[in-house]
């Protein structure tokens, strides 16, 4: 059985968000994941070829990704492709799903390693076998090895068992299975113990889809007070409330001056997840307060408030993200702000 193994830029050795733009290219050397499967898997198994390709790249040059990683598929035939794992990284967890899908396009089955609020979990499930990991790269070790042991099982044309069981995302494939009752009875099982305050499960987990109700609109945005909040972690120089490069713990509000005035020349990124280069110095590139102070001199916004809402989104969990967002909407709401623009890495 061959494989091709998929990571980008920095597990590839290539460097950090500097080299976020590298091409695809197509190493036949085991690099980094691709070198510890190698090693965990019978000799009649191997990685043939390791592709790296830096995160901004995939995403951003999205035709020519594809076009290559078909290229990589023709030439090398392989039997499997693996990716990551991706651990929570947003980015390099879409590009696994994108090299997993155009896999999964070419009839190779695709088998990836994230954590359970990596978005491209819930965009990608279905083209892949996408275990589930750890939320940082602590848990790599046992992210490989979970894959591997899938890996021979999968090779020797093993059973493969149901998502809970096997430790990976439901795909949305359903199999029939022949329990020896009928469905009907397996039914009135759950209600009576339902009923009777016991464990039970379903046998068909159907989707729970959150309801975020939209705000009324501005009725006069020209007597309007806007703030600005973000999510790409502008700081002051030196970070002195030392908010954290990912899984944020806190959110904090800063005035223009603390930036060093209206050109935000005293800005350093804290954010780890995406190139800080083009924000540090200028901080309005990722927060625009140039632009709303001209939009308030225009008259078209009432005026704009003069503090920052910050925090670092990189690898943030969804409950604390929720909580960071139900804490900062009543901040607005008690300072009597009418609207605010969100930016985001």
């Amino acid at each position: 059985m061959k494989i091709i193994y998929y990571i980008n830029q920095f597990f590839g050795q290539i460097g950090g968000e500097e080299h976020a733009d590298y091409p695809l290219q197509v190493s036949e050397t085991n690099i980094g994941p691709a070198m510890v499967m190698n090693s965990s898997l019978p000799e009649d198994i191997q990685v043939v070829a390791t592709i790296i390709c830096g995160d901004n790249y995939a995403l951003e040059k999205e035709a020519e990704f594809t076009e290559k990683m078909e290229e990589a598929l023709d030439k090398y035939k392989p039997d499997l492709l693996i990716s990551g794992p991706a651990f929570n990284a947003g980015r390099y967890g879409m590009a696994c799903g994108m090299a997993s899908k155009v896999a999964y396009e070419k009839g190779v089955e695709a088998i990836s390693g994230m954590y359970e609020e990596n978005p491209a979990v819930e965009i990608y499930h279905k083209y892949a076998f996408i275990f589930a990991t750890q939320n940082t790269a602590k848990g790599m070790r046992a992210a490989v090895k979970q894959m591997a042991d899938f890996v021979k099982r999968y090779a020797a044309g093993e059973n493969i068992y149901s998502p809970s069981r096997e430790g990976f995302f439901e795909r949305g494939i359903r199999k029939y299975i022949d329990t020896g009752r009928s469905g009907a009875a397996r039914a009135i099982d759950m209600a009576v113990a339902k009923a009777a305050g016991e464990s039970w499960k379903t046998e068909l987990n159907m989707p729970n889809f959150s309801h975020v109700p939209a705000s009324a609109p501005i009725a006069d945005l020209s007597k309007a007070k806007i703030a600005l909040l973000t999510t790409c972690g502008p700081v002051p120089i030196g970070n002195p409330d030392h908010l954290e490069a990912h899984t944020c713990s806190k959110w904090e509000t800063y005035r223009p001056e603390d930036f060093g005035g209206e050109d935000m020349p005293a800005t350093e990124i804290a954010h780890g997840g995406y190139t800080p280069v083009y924000g540090t110095n200028n901080g309005n590139r990722v927060v625009p307060v140039d632009a709303m102070l001209e939009l308030e001199k225009e008259g078209y916004i009432g005026s704009f408030y003069r503090e920052v809402f910050v925090t670092v989104g990189n690898s943030m969990s969804v409950t604390r993200a929720e909580e960071f967002g139900e804490g900062i909407a009543l901040t607005l709401k008690e300072r009597g702000i009418e609207g605010a623009i969100l930016t985001s890495a």
